[in-house]
Protein backbone atom coordinates (compact mmCIF):
# COMPACT_ATOMS: atom_id res chain seq x y z
CA UNK A 1 0.00 0.00 0.00
CA UNK A 2 1.30 3.31 -1.02
CA UNK A 3 2.41 5.86 2.29
CA UNK A 4 1.00 8.86 0.55
CA UNK A 5 -1.40 9.25 -2.29
CA UNK A 6 -2.89 12.26 -3.74
CA UNK A 7 -6.32 11.07 -6.42
CA UNK A 8 -7.67 13.94 -8.42
CA UNK A 9 -6.86 16.81 -5.75
CA UNK A 10 -8.29 20.32 -6.60
CA UNK A 11 -8.01 23.64 -4.45
CA UNK A 12 -9.56 27.13 -5.18
CA UNK A 13 -9.37 30.46 -3.78
CA UNK A 14 -12.60 32.35 -5.06
CA UNK A 15 -12.31 32.44 -8.84
CA UNK A 16 -8.85 31.12 -8.67
CA UNK A 17 -7.74 27.66 -9.16
CA UNK A 18 -4.35 26.82 -7.67
CA UNK A 19 -4.02 23.47 -7.69
CA UNK A 20 -6.32 21.62 -10.58
CA UNK A 21 -6.80 17.85 -10.28
CA UNK A 22 -3.49 16.55 -8.65
CA UNK A 23 -2.79 13.03 -8.55
CA UNK A 24 0.22 11.20 -7.74
CA UNK A 25 1.62 8.19 -5.35
CA UNK A 26 4.74 8.20 -3.34
CA UNK A 27 6.20 5.12 -1.92
CA UNK A 28 7.70 3.80 1.39
CA UNK A 29 11.64 4.90 0.97
CA UNK A 30 10.80 7.18 -1.93
CA UNK A 31 11.87 11.01 -2.47
CA UNK A 32 9.10 12.62 -5.02
CA UNK A 33 9.71 15.18 -7.13
CA UNK A 34 7.47 18.07 -7.07
CA UNK A 35 8.21 20.64 -9.40
CA UNK A 36 6.96 24.17 -10.82
CA UNK A 37 7.48 27.85 -11.28
CA UNK A 38 6.34 30.71 -8.77
CA UNK A 39 2.86 30.21 -8.53
CA UNK A 40 2.68 26.50 -10.53
CA UNK A 41 0.69 25.17 -7.07
CA UNK A 42 3.55 23.33 -5.25
CA UNK A 43 3.43 24.95 -1.88
CA UNK A 44 -0.59 24.63 -1.67
CA UNK A 45 -0.37 21.35 -2.62
CA UNK A 46 2.02 20.79 0.34
CA UNK A 47 0.42 22.53 2.72
CA UNK A 48 -2.94 20.22 1.75
CA UNK A 49 -0.41 17.26 2.09
CA UNK A 50 0.13 18.62 5.95
CA UNK A 51 -3.45 19.12 6.92
CA UNK A 52 -2.82 22.96 6.85
CA UNK A 53 -5.59 23.55 4.29
CA UNK A 54 -8.36 21.36 2.52
CA UNK A 55 -8.80 20.61 -0.81
CA UNK A 56 -12.47 21.29 -2.31
CA UNK A 57 -12.30 18.24 -4.21
CA UNK A 58 -10.57 15.24 -4.73
CA UNK A 59 -8.86 12.94 -1.75
CA UNK A 60 -5.29 12.21 0.40
CA UNK A 61 -4.73 9.26 2.04
CA UNK A 62 -1.67 8.49 4.14
CA UNK A 63 -1.60 4.80 4.63
CA UNK A 64 -5.02 4.34 2.84
CA UNK A 65 -6.72 6.41 5.50
CA UNK A 66 -7.60 10.11 5.83
CA UNK A 67 -6.27 13.10 7.12
CA UNK A 68 -6.13 12.81 11.07
CA UNK A 69 -4.81 14.94 14.13
CA UNK A 70 -2.76 11.64 15.00
CA UNK A 71 -1.03 12.04 11.79
CA UNK A 72 0.68 15.11 13.37
CA UNK A 73 3.48 13.18 14.76
CA UNK A 74 4.30 11.58 11.57
CA UNK A 75 4.60 14.67 8.99
CA UNK A 76 7.56 16.52 9.35
CA UNK A 77 8.01 19.91 7.10
CA UNK A 78 10.53 22.09 5.89
CA UNK A 79 8.89 25.18 4.82
CA UNK A 80 10.98 27.14 1.82
CA UNK A 81 10.49 30.32 3.92
CA UNK A 82 12.69 30.81 7.28
CA UNK A 83 10.33 29.94 10.02
CA UNK A 84 12.52 29.78 13.30
CA UNK A 85 12.08 32.67 15.92
CA UNK A 86 15.48 34.92 15.70
CA UNK A 87 15.61 35.78 19.27
CA UNK A 88 15.07 32.25 20.96
CA UNK A 89 17.93 29.98 21.43
CA UNK A 90 18.04 26.53 19.36
CA UNK A 91 17.74 24.19 21.80
CA UNK A 92 14.51 25.90 23.84
CA UNK A 93 13.22 26.42 20.31
CA UNK A 94 13.72 22.50 19.05
CA UNK A 95 12.84 20.79 22.50
CA UNK A 96 9.50 22.90 22.05
CA UNK A 97 8.63 22.01 18.63
CA UNK A 98 9.01 18.69 19.33
CA UNK A 99 7.00 18.68 22.29
CA UNK A 100 4.04 19.79 20.53
CA UNK A 101 5.00 16.86 18.19
CA UNK A 102 4.37 14.42 21.23
CA UNK A 103 8.40 13.79 21.69
CA UNK A 104 9.29 13.85 25.50
CA UNK A 105 11.77 16.54 26.33
CA UNK A 106 14.26 13.56 27.49
CA UNK A 107 14.13 12.23 24.06
CA UNK A 108 14.47 15.29 22.17
CA UNK A 109 17.29 16.91 23.60
CA UNK A 110 18.89 13.56 22.97
CA UNK A 111 17.67 13.67 19.26
CA UNK A 112 19.11 17.31 19.26
CA UNK A 113 22.58 17.09 20.39
CA UNK A 114 23.00 13.69 18.08
CA UNK A 115 21.66 15.97 15.05
CA UNK A 116 23.85 19.05 15.83
CA UNK A 117 26.94 16.53 16.25
CA UNK A 118 25.74 14.81 12.95
CA UNK A 119 25.66 18.52 11.20
CA UNK A 120 29.11 19.26 12.77
CA UNK A 121 27.56 22.36 15.19
CA UNK A 122 27.54 20.94 18.64
CA UNK A 123 28.24 24.83 19.54
CA UNK A 124 24.92 25.93 18.72
CA UNK A 125 22.94 24.30 21.15
CA UNK A 126 22.85 27.29 23.26
CA UNK A 127 23.08 30.09 20.58
CA UNK A 128 19.91 32.22 19.56
CA UNK A 129 19.23 31.81 15.77
CA UNK A 130 19.45 35.60 14.76
CA UNK A 131 23.27 34.57 15.54
CA UNK A 132 23.87 32.27 12.98
CA UNK A 133 24.53 32.27 9.18
CA UNK A 134 21.57 31.68 7.11
CA UNK A 135 23.08 28.51 6.16
CA UNK A 136 22.66 27.53 9.72
CA UNK A 137 19.64 28.19 10.26
CA UNK A 138 18.74 26.44 7.27
CA UNK A 139 20.05 23.55 9.10
CA UNK A 140 18.55 24.05 12.56
CA UNK A 141 15.29 24.43 10.39
CA UNK A 142 15.86 20.84 8.74
CA UNK A 143 16.45 19.80 12.14
CA UNK A 144 13.12 20.67 13.34
CA UNK A 145 11.28 19.13 11.15
CA UNK A 146 12.68 15.61 11.67
CA UNK A 147 13.75 16.06 15.12
CA UNK A 148 10.07 13.84 15.92
CA UNK A 149 11.29 11.53 13.67
CA UNK A 150 8.22 11.70 11.34
CA UNK A 151 7.17 8.67 8.78
CA UNK A 152 6.52 11.60 5.68
CA UNK A 153 8.69 14.60 5.15
CA UNK A 154 7.97 17.62 3.08
CA UNK A 155 10.66 19.19 1.60
CA UNK A 156 10.30 23.08 0.19
CA UNK A 157 13.23 23.85 -1.22
CA UNK A 158 16.14 21.79 1.06
CA UNK A 159 19.05 23.32 0.49
CA UNK A 160 17.80 27.06 -0.22
CA UNK A 161 21.04 29.08 1.23
CA UNK A 162 23.90 26.58 1.51
CA UNK A 163 27.08 26.70 0.51
CA UNK A 164 28.13 23.53 -1.43
CA UNK A 165 29.44 21.76 1.06
CA UNK A 166 27.03 21.95 3.11
CA UNK A 167 24.65 21.36 0.08
CA UNK A 168 26.10 17.16 -0.21
CA UNK A 169 26.16 17.14 3.69
CA UNK A 170 22.42 17.85 3.63
CA UNK A 171 21.89 15.99 0.36
CA UNK A 172 23.84 12.83 2.30
CA UNK A 173 20.91 12.77 5.05
CA UNK A 174 18.07 13.10 2.90
CA UNK A 175 19.69 10.04 1.72
CA UNK A 176 20.30 8.38 4.61
CA UNK A 177 16.68 8.83 5.73
CA UNK A 178 15.11 7.54 2.45
CA UNK A 179 17.12 4.55 3.04
CA UNK A 180 15.29 4.20 6.54
CA UNK A 181 11.99 3.94 4.71
CA UNK A 182 11.15 7.68 4.97
CA UNK A 183 8.69 9.18 2.66
CA UNK A 184 9.51 12.49 1.02
CA UNK A 185 8.13 14.49 -1.00
CA UNK A 186 10.89 17.25 -2.37
CA UNK A 187 10.66 20.70 -4.19
CA UNK A 188 13.77 22.18 -5.34
CA UNK A 189 14.45 24.65 -8.42
CA UNK A 190 17.30 23.00 -8.55
CA UNK A 191 16.77 20.24 -11.11
CA UNK A 192 20.18 18.20 -11.29
CA UNK A 193 19.22 17.82 -7.26
CA UNK A 194 15.64 16.71 -8.63
CA UNK A 195 17.92 14.41 -10.76
CA UNK A 196 20.18 13.06 -8.39
CA UNK A 197 17.49 12.18 -5.54
CA UNK A 198 14.36 11.34 -7.33
CA UNK A 199 13.07 8.39 -9.07
CA UNK A 200 9.49 9.85 -9.72
CA UNK A 201 8.47 13.64 -10.62
CA UNK A 202 5.13 15.82 -11.45
CA UNK A 203 5.45 19.31 -13.30
CA UNK A 204 3.24 21.55 -12.28
CA UNK A 205 2.44 24.42 -14.48
CA UNK A 206 -0.13 27.25 -13.78
CA UNK A 207 -1.91 24.91 -11.27
CA UNK A 208 -2.20 22.35 -13.92
CA UNK A 209 -0.06 18.71 -14.21
CA UNK A 210 1.94 18.93 -17.37
CA UNK A 211 4.36 16.19 -16.82
CA UNK A 212 4.41 12.94 -14.26
CA UNK A 213 5.81 9.48 -13.90
CA UNK A 214 9.35 7.83 -13.85
CA UNK A 215 12.34 10.32 -14.22
CA UNK A 216 14.31 7.69 -16.77
CA UNK A 217 11.04 6.72 -18.38
CA UNK A 218 10.33 10.19 -19.41
CA UNK A 219 14.28 11.53 -20.22
CA UNK A 220 13.74 8.20 -22.42
CA UNK A 221 10.63 9.48 -24.41
CA UNK A 222 12.71 13.08 -25.52
CA UNK A 223 15.03 12.91 -28.35
CA UNK A 224 18.73 12.80 -28.10
CA UNK A 225 19.59 16.17 -29.38
CA UNK A 226 23.24 16.70 -27.44
CA UNK A 227 26.23 15.74 -28.30
CA UNK A 228 29.96 16.06 -26.56
CA UNK A 229 33.06 15.71 -28.89
CA UNK A 230 36.39 15.54 -27.97
CA UNK A 231 39.41 15.46 -30.30
CA UNK A 232 43.03 15.38 -30.63
CA UNK A 233 43.20 18.15 -32.80
CA UNK A 234 40.66 20.58 -34.56
CA UNK A 235 38.04 19.14 -36.92
CA UNK A 236 36.41 21.48 -39.71
CA UNK A 237 33.22 21.46 -41.08
CA UNK A 238 31.01 20.01 -38.45
CA UNK A 239 28.26 23.35 -38.72
CA UNK A 240 28.09 22.70 -42.00
CA UNK A 241 26.86 18.53 -42.04
CA UNK A 242 23.26 17.74 -42.10
CA UNK A 243 21.29 17.96 -39.20
CA UNK A 244 24.00 20.17 -36.87
CA UNK A 245 22.13 23.07 -35.66
CA UNK A 246 24.71 24.26 -33.50
CA UNK A 247 28.54 24.22 -32.73
CA UNK A 248 30.01 25.36 -29.87
CA UNK A 249 33.98 24.85 -29.49
CA UNK A 250 36.96 25.62 -26.94
CA UNK A 251 40.01 24.49 -28.43
CA UNK A 252 39.32 20.62 -29.27
CA UNK A 253 36.42 20.71 -26.86
CA UNK A 254 32.87 20.31 -28.96
CA UNK A 255 29.26 20.86 -27.87
CA UNK A 256 26.45 20.32 -30.65
CA UNK A 257 23.35 20.19 -31.32
CA UNK A 258 21.61 18.04 -33.64
CA UNK A 259 17.98 16.66 -35.12
CA UNK A 260 18.49 13.52 -35.32
CA UNK A 261 20.46 10.38 -34.16
CA UNK A 262 22.06 9.84 -37.79
CA UNK A 263 23.09 13.60 -37.64
CA UNK A 264 25.29 12.02 -34.39
CA UNK A 265 27.03 9.44 -36.04
CA UNK A 266 28.14 11.78 -39.30
CA UNK A 267 29.90 13.78 -36.73
CA UNK A 268 31.74 10.96 -35.34
CA UNK A 269 33.03 9.76 -39.11
CA UNK A 270 34.19 12.96 -40.13
CA UNK A 271 35.66 13.39 -36.55
CA UNK A 272 37.57 10.22 -37.37
CA UNK A 273 38.37 10.86 -40.58
CA UNK A 274 40.51 14.14 -39.42
CA UNK A 275 42.17 12.91 -35.78
CA UNK A 276 41.60 10.61 -33.04
CA UNK A 277 38.24 10.83 -31.04
CA UNK A 278 39.18 11.24 -27.01
CA UNK A 279 35.25 11.41 -25.83
CA UNK A 280 31.99 11.06 -28.33
CA UNK A 281 28.63 10.75 -26.32
CA UNK A 282 25.34 11.36 -27.47
CA UNK A 283 23.69 13.18 -24.03
CA UNK A 284 20.12 12.27 -22.89
CA UNK A 285 18.08 16.02 -22.33
CA UNK A 286 18.61 16.99 -18.74
CA UNK A 287 16.07 17.55 -16.19
CA UNK A 288 16.08 21.08 -16.56
CA UNK A 289 15.59 21.14 -20.94
CA UNK A 290 12.66 19.46 -20.35
CA UNK A 291 11.19 21.05 -18.03
CA UNK A 292 12.27 24.58 -19.65
CA UNK A 293 10.11 22.22 -22.93
CA UNK A 294 7.03 22.02 -21.09
CA UNK A 295 6.54 25.18 -19.16
CA UNK A 296 8.73 27.77 -21.33
CA UNK A 297 11.60 30.14 -21.12
CA UNK A 298 9.46 32.63 -19.12
CA UNK A 299 9.37 30.32 -15.99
Amino acid sequence: MSVLQLEEVTKRYGDKTAVNGISLTVEKGEIYGLLGGNGAGKTTTMRMVLGLIYPDEGRIRYHGKPYSKELLGKLGYLPEERGLYPKIKVSDQILYLAELRGVSRATADKALKGWLEKFEVPEYYGKKVEELSKGNQQKIQFIAAVIHDPDILILDEAFSGLDPVNVELLKATVIELRDKGKTILFSSHRMDHVEELCRNICILHRSNTVLKGSLREIKASYPKERVLLETAAPISGLGELPGVTLVKQEETHYELRVTDPAAAQQILHTAMAEAAVNRFQIVEPTLNEIFIKKVGDGE
